[in-house]
C-alpha cells in the first residue's frame, strides 16, 4: 500500500495562530549504537509556502533519492541546517540532552544566516527540545544560542507544537529528516574508514548482526555510545 505523501496542510494551520516563520525539526540516529545523533531543521515562511510534493520521510526513500533532494530542500526552505551531538556527549549528558544540543547547533547555523522563527514543529509525542533552565546542555550550547542579546530566542524558548508522525505527513518535517539522514550517513561513512571492522558505511551505526559480531570481536571504539548496552 502506498502511503499518502506529506503535505503543508498542518503547517498552514499554524499560520492562524500568528506564526509566520516555522522551524520544523526531525532527528536521526537516536537508536544507533555508534556515531552522532543528528537533527535536521527547516524554517518555512508560512506566508510564502510552495508545495514540495517529492519529499517523503527519509526512511521511505532510497539513499540516491535522498541525496538528490538535499539541494532541492535547501533551495525550497527559507533556511535549513543540520546539527550533531557526538557519542561522547550522549554518554556524558544522555540522549535527550544530546538531541537538544544537536538542535541548538542547527539553530546556531540558521541564526548565523539571519534566520528567525516564531514557533517549532517537532515530530513525535515527547518534547525533548525544551529542558529545565539549569540543564547540563547550557554548558555545551553554542554561545550564539545562549548568550548573545540579538533579539532572536533560543529554540527552547519558542512555543513547540508536537505532532506524532509529522515526518510522514508534514513536508517541512519530512524535508528536515532528509537533510539529517544524508548528513549523518556521510559522517558514518567517513568514520567507517577509520573503523572498517564495524561496517558503518552499511549499517550507519545501528545494531545489526554484523555490527554486534564486530563488537564482540574488537570491543567498543571511541565512536560507540559506551554508556549504552551495546550487546
Amino acid at each position: 500500500m502506498t502511503l499518502p505523501a506529506p503535505t503543508l496542510e498542518f503547517e498552514r494551520s499554524l499560520a492562524t495562530q500568528g506564526v509566520r516563520f516555522l522551524a520544523c525539526l526531525d532527528e536521526v540516529g537516536r537508536g544507533a549504537l555508534a556515531g552522532p545523533v543528528s537533527v535536521g531543521l527547516t524554517v518555512l515562511d508560512l506566508e510564502q509556502l510552495v508545495e514540495l510534493p517529492q519529499v517523503r520521510d527519509s526512511k521511505l526513500l532510497k539513499a540516491a533519492r535522498r541525496e538528490e533532494l538535499v539541494p532541492v530542500v535547501r533551495d525550497w526552505a527559507r533556511h535549513a541546517a543540520v546539527g550533531h551531538a557526538q557519542a561522547a556527549e550522549i554518554d556524558a549528558f544522555g540522549i535527550v540532552e544530546a538531541l537538544a544540543l544537536a538542535a541548538e547547533r542547527a539553530w546556531a547555523q540558521v541564526r548565523g544566516a539571519g534566520g528567525v522563527a516564531d514557533a517549532v514543529l517537532l515530530d513525535g509525542k515527547h518534547n525533548w527540545l525544551q529542558r529545565p533552565a539549569d540543564s547540563l546542555f547550557d554548558a555545551l550550547a553554542p554561545s550564539s544560542t545562549s548568550g548573545e542579546d540579538d533579539g532572536v530566542p533560543s529554540l527552547r524558548d519558542l512555543p513547540v507544537t508536537m505532532r506524532i508522525k509529522a515526518d510522514m505527513d508534514c513536508q517541512g518535517v519530512a524535508a528536515a529528516s532528509i537533510l539529517a539522514k544524508v548528513e549523518r550517513d556521510e559522517l558514518m561513512a567517513v568514520m567507517a574508514q577509520e573503523f572498517p571492522m564495524f561496517g558503518w558505511e552499511i549499517n550507519k551505526g545501528y545494531g545489526t548482526a554484523v555490527h554486534k559480531t564486530a563488537l564482540r570481536e574488537h570491543g567498543a571504539c571511541e565512536q560507540h555510545r559506551r554508556s549504552w548496552k551495546l550487546l
